[in-house]
């Protein structure tokens, strides 16, 4: 699979979020140089790296000390000064309020969307990644609980294409199925 130049100067240790699914969570929650995020399950910081590229404030949360190591590596080698990582638990409280976009990529993404909801502006976007159908299932019926709106739910696939003298054909190799991907806008 080919990355682009910027994301094979990151190291990785845990699963990352990958171009083709970070290019729709920008797409589709509007990340623009003035949004605020909060990203929760920072991993490696791909996503994280990514969101700070483009946005003006990123906090990004995580658990695990050898992740939060990681994902400071990668911050202090792309020289992100407006990406913040943190430890901490996002099920249990986000300390932020007026955020613009929160992602969540947790084993139990829908037990932090009660707290996602109070950080978030009005009409802000959350925005799950999620492997699993059961997770999306838990997940939306939390935000439809919540009162959440314009729910939408997608996965990218994305196949390379072998371009040859012989002809042109999708490659049998490369990343099919990463996760789902959830949208959602807090309501009144």
């Amino acid at each position: 699979m080919f990355l682009p130049q910027h994301y094979r100067r990151l190291k990785r240790s845990p699963q990352v979020i990958l171009p083709k699914d970070i290019g729709l969570i920008i797409a589709y929650t509007g990340v623009n140089k003035s949004s605020v995020c909060v990203d929760a399950g920072t991993g490696s910081g791909w996503l994280a790296v990514s969101l700070a590229r483009i946005a003006q404030q990123v906090t990004s949360y995580d658990t695990r000390d050898d992740f939060i190591k990681l994902a400071e590596k990668n911050r202090e080698n792309e020289k992100l000064d407006n990406l913040i990582i943190k430890k901490g638990d996002v099920t249990k409280k986000i300390d932020e309020k007026d955020i613009d976009v929160i992602t969540l990529d947790l084993p139990d993404s829908n037990k932090a969307l009660k707290n996602a909801k109070k950080a978030l502006k009005e009409n802000g976007y959350v925005a799950g990644y999620l492997p699993h159908t059961e997770q999306v299932r838990k997940f939306v019926e939390t935000l439809e609980k919540l009162k959440f709106y314009n729910i939408i739910t997608m996965e990218a696939i994305v196949r390379d294409m072998l371009v040859r003298e012989q002809g042109v054909r999708p490659s049998t190799k490369g990343v099919w199925h990463t996760a789902y991907l959830v949208f959602a806008q807090k309501g009144k």
